[in-house]
């Protein structure tokens, strides 16, 4: 059960923002002096999305932040699941090997951060060393450039706790067999350092026909107290993963999933795989002139190896031949290494009668990548699709099967080259914000940054290297009135832009060459309204305008221009109901409409827009040693496709845990996901793949600590 002092700081909060401090007999068990909450003011020796100490609910914006004590009590396992909770976000497939949020109703694969650094390689990210998981809705282009169109995610690591030795692990399995076990260990190892070690390693699998994998993350990190001003952390993380890929079933003529191939897997046991291997290294240097006047210093290294290969449904036709899919395929490497250098000066003081948090930054980022893609090549065909009759398994294996005619067919991955490009980039960013206290009632946010962002792409199959140069300012501006303490309503716009290039440096040749970055504009305002009691209620209704491209639903080798606007509001309503009871509840609506180049609405919605998705959990202490939790999430039908033919269904998922604290050091613990064994279709990522949802199941944990 979260103490008093933790729920006050969840009040501080906005939309669901829960509390990063612990008492103090927590700090001890969880390396809390990291985070400390100084009055109503997060501030944290970590770097995190907001940047300056200023309290949250005099942040014009709305955002998320789920700790590390929640992802334990919630059972949380993945990115996706805290999505899930999360108003005005939800998950979209990633093609079944990657983390990937639809934000506010823009899709991305590349906003992720960690520790405030950009980690843009699509992968699945673990959640074993975090302090924090941090979600910011709307364009973020001031504090993180490029990107950030509508919204980020920002993962905080565990740090370094000087003076301190303890440690903390835990074992858990599932109902699908799936195993992982977690260690972290920090030791004192000097008057002035502290060393930690977080390591996991996670046996995957679930309820999916030839899923499985392993995960492996390793991350130790020290940290330096040079002075009593100066704070050093190093730290290295090497990641592990292989996984089994599954792009989900095909729809039928009612542009639905089919419920009856909900047990088919559409794929190769063998050839439907990825496979990362990541190294990464962070440096960050704190100062403090004084205590109003603070600098950070950080360097990021990341070397990334990924591939992933996959067969998957590209077509199929219900109503004339329901028993055969057409299967299509690739197989695709990213070799990518990132270096980030970045500084922030955070300097508080006052013109007169006026206070100012002014923070100043540059960053500069050279990324290196190397890309190909081979597309299937079937010798029966000639070509990359293969009519397969549907049975399960389908008559597939490492390559080598037999169509739905009867001809034995083999593929092959090495005939086909789709595209071959080597990537540099180098980008150089400044910015600037003033949060100007005017009076004790009114607050105004007033900043801006400007990126240079030069992309040289050597496209190996056309023998070309091409070339493009864009620099772009985005301004910020938010107005905050106070008439209590307690009460905040606030006021503001952002912009952001993302390079034809796109998110993964793909479509810079051909034409796209001689377009201009698409911008992104957001127009919210809010209320934060924290009550006595130990409730938080917030508010938010916003407006975001895109143009961007698609993938081309006819064609997926060829783009759309899809221009739209974006309108919606967020409630949250969190805190102690009592000293026993714990509630979040959260509710989003989104509506957006495509726009033609001429400007015309086309009356087509966006895809993946649900209008109302509502989340609610509610955590019961029964006794000092017992307790229990109850969530509902839900989400209402959306399209799987822009032209609207195929649609993901509403679905509500009911899930619930309890724990038992055998000793203040050991608990035993159970999450039930799906508790009513819904069948349902959480995601998609084109017309004929959509997401089978898990049964019911169960993960059982035991956690200790000493």
């Amino acid at each position: 059960m979260l103490k008093n002092t933790t729920i006050s700081a969840f009040l501080a909060t906005t939309m669901l923002v829960p509390a990063v401090a612990h008492a103090a007999d927590a700090e001890s068990e969880n390396g809390g002096d990291d985070i400390v909450v100084v009055g109503d003011v997060l501030y944290s020796n970590q770097i995190n999305a907001v940047k300056t100490p200023t309290p949250i609910i005099d942040v014009p914006q709305s955002l998320s932040i789920v700790t590390a004590d929640e992802i334990k009590q919630r059972g949380f396992t993945s990115i996706g699941q805290i999505i899930d909770y999360t108003p005005g976000v939800n998950n979209t497939q990633g093609e079944g090997h990657r983390d990937a949020v639809v934000f506010r109703g823009v899709r991305s694969t590349a906003d992720f951060y960690i520790d405030g650094v950009r980690d843009d390689v699509q992968y699945y990210r673990g959640l074993y060393n975090l302090e924090q998981v941090e979600i910011l809705r709307g364009p973020n282009a001031l504090l993180f450039g490029r990107g950030g169109t509508g919204g980020i995610l920002n993962r905080v690591t565990k740090k370094g706790t000087i003076g301190e030795t303890f440690g903390g692990g835990q074992l858990a399995i599932d109902t699908f067999g799936e195993f992982s076990i977690q260690g972290d260990i920090n030791i004192a190892a000097g008057e002035n350092i502290g060393v930690r070690v977080n390591a996991a390693y996670e046996s995957l699998n679930n309820h999916r026909d030839f899923y499985d994998g392993d995960r492996i993350g390793f991350n130790p990190t020290v940290r330096f107290q040079i002075s009593p001003d100066t704070t050093l952390d190093l730290s290295y993380e090497y990641a592990d993963h292989e996984r089994f890929i599954d792009r989900g079933i095909p729809t039928g003529t009612d542009g639905r999933p089919v419920s009856a191939l909900r047990d088919v897997v559409f794929g190769d046991p063998e050839l439907n795989f990825t496979d990362l291997k990541a190294h990464l290294l962070r440096a960050n240097l704190q100062h403090a002139f004084s205590d109003s006047f603070k600098a950070n210093v950080s360097a990021f290294y990341g070397d990334y190896d990924k591939v992933y290969s996959n067969f998957y449904a590209s077509g199929y036709d219900q109503a004339n031949t329901p028993n055969v899919v057409t299967l299509d395929g690739y197989i695709d490497t990213t070799e990518r290494q990132n270096l980030i250098l970045s500084g922030n000066l955070v300097g508080e003081f006052d013109t007169g009668s006026i206070g100012h948090t002014l923070i100043f930054g540059g960053e500069y980022i050279n990324t290196s990548s190397d890309q190909n893609r081979l597309n299937a090549f079937w010798d029966t065909t000639l070509d990359d699709n293969e009519v397969f009759a549907i049975e399960r398994p389908l008559n597939l294996r490492g390559g080598v099967g037999v169509n739905a005619a009867g001809v034995a067919t083999t593929n092959d991955f090495s005939v086909d080259l789709n595209d071959d490009t080597r990537v540099d980039i180098d980008v150089f960013s400044f910015y600037v914000q003033d949060e100007i206290k005017v009076t004790d009632w009114l607050n105004v946010v007033l900043g801006g940054r400007f990126d240079s962002f030069d992309i040289t792409v050597n496209n190996i199959p056309g023998a070309e290297i091409r070339t493009r140069k864009d620099e772009e300012f985005s301004p910020r501006a938010g107005l905050i009135i106070k008439p209590r303490e307690n009460v905040s309503f606030y006021a503001s716009y952002s912009e952001s832009f993302l390079p034809r290039s796109g998110e993964q440096f793909a479509n810079i040749n051909g034409a796209n060459n001689a377009l201009d970055p698409n911008t992104f504009t957001n127009l919210e305002a809010g209320i934060k309204w924290d009550f006595e009691q130990g409730l938080s209620f917030t508010a938010a209704v916003f407006e975001i305008e895109q143009s961007s491209p698609q993938t081309s639903d006819n064609d997926p080798s060829t783009l759309d221009i899809i221009d739209s606007k974006i309108r919606g509001f967020e409630l949250q309503l969190r805190g102690q109901v009592t000293d026993n009871w714990f509630v979040s509840a959260g509710y989003s609506f989104l509506d957006g409409e495509q726009v033609d180049a001429t400007g015309s609405t086309t009356g087509l919605r966006l895809r993946e827009l649900p209008e109302n998705m509502f989340s609610i959990w509610n955590s019961i202490q029964i006794s000092d040693r017992i307790g229990f939790g109850l969530g509902l999430t839900h989400q209402d039908e959306s399209f799987i496709n822009n032209g609207n033919t195929a649609v993901l269904p509403a679905y509500t998922r009911i899930d619930a845990a309890a724990h038992f604290d055998v000793t203040d050091n050991l608990r035993l613990q159970v999450n039930i996901e799906n508790l009513t064994d819904t069948v349902y279709f959480p995601s998609s990522h084109s017309t004929h793949q959509a997401t089978v949802g898990a049964p019911l199941n169960a993960r059982f944990s035991i956690t200790g600590r000493f």
